[in-house]
């Protein structure tokens, strides 16, 4: 990964087109692996996966959005309701008065829809930039990166979008992935990141655009 001192420059365009094509052929259509229903339950699902796994998260939402399913319906189950529903997931009595807090705000000042703006999610409880990227991305349809922990690793590791901190990385996919790709960009990114390109020892063997990745601590 890049270090401190120097971060290299992002691969080439002719690169990046070979490894997104490789990426889209492999996964025409990828979807985030957070089950939801409409946006408000986008929203709240994201929020929730902060510290927590995407499986955990929709085991919890599994109830919750049974009974919950727009801003109004999660203020009439309360506080106490979103706690019962959500106390499997981590930081679950902080996350749960986020919900309830942004739920109220949708309500009150949006007339109980999201809207599709990232200002103005990211003035909502519990959604930072990366939330509202998502959210943006998967129910707007806009082309917006939401960089995690696994797209920072791999744009690192792999140069495509190489960057010092996730703003940085966030902008080097924006800068440099073929506009054609970037509506799944993040995406594929996340993906290769979470079940290939993976932290402690990347699964270099049967990773797809491995001849096309600088990355020298390569993995058999």
């Amino acid at each position: 990964m890049a270090n401190a001192r120097s971060i290299p420059p992002a691969l080439p365009f002719a690169s990046q087109v070979a490894i997104f094509s490789r990426l889209a052929e492999a996964n025409p259509a990828p979807e985030t692996e957070l089950n939801f229903t409409n946006p408000y339950t986008l929203v709240v699902a994201v929020a929730l996966s902060a510290q927590a796994t995407d499986v955990g998260v929709n085991k919890a939402t599994k109830g919750l959005f049974a009974v919950a399913d727009t801003p109004q319906k999660m203020l009439d189950l309360g506080l106490e309701g979103v706690t019962e529903h959500i106390r499997t997931i981590g930081l679950f009595r902080q996350k749960a008065k986020n919900v309830i807090a942004l739920s109220r705000i949708l309500v009150e000042e949006y007339g109980g829809e999201v809207p599709d703006s990232r200002a103005a999610l990211m003035s909502l409880p519990g959604v930072g930039r990366k939330t509202a990227n998502v959210v943006l991305n998967c129910a707007f349809g806009h082309a917006s990166q939401a960089v995690d922990t696994h797209i920072f690793r791999v744009g690192n590791r792999t140069r495509i979008a190489p960057g010092r901190d996730v703003d940085a990385v966030e902008r080097a996919i924006e800068d440099n992935v073929p506009v054609r790709f970037q509506n799944h960009a993040h995406h594929w990114l996340i993906l290769h990141g979470r079940y290939i390109c993976q932290a402690r020892r990347p699964r270099c063997g049967v990773c797809i655009i491995n001849d096309l990745c600088p990355y020298e601590e390569k993995t058999e």
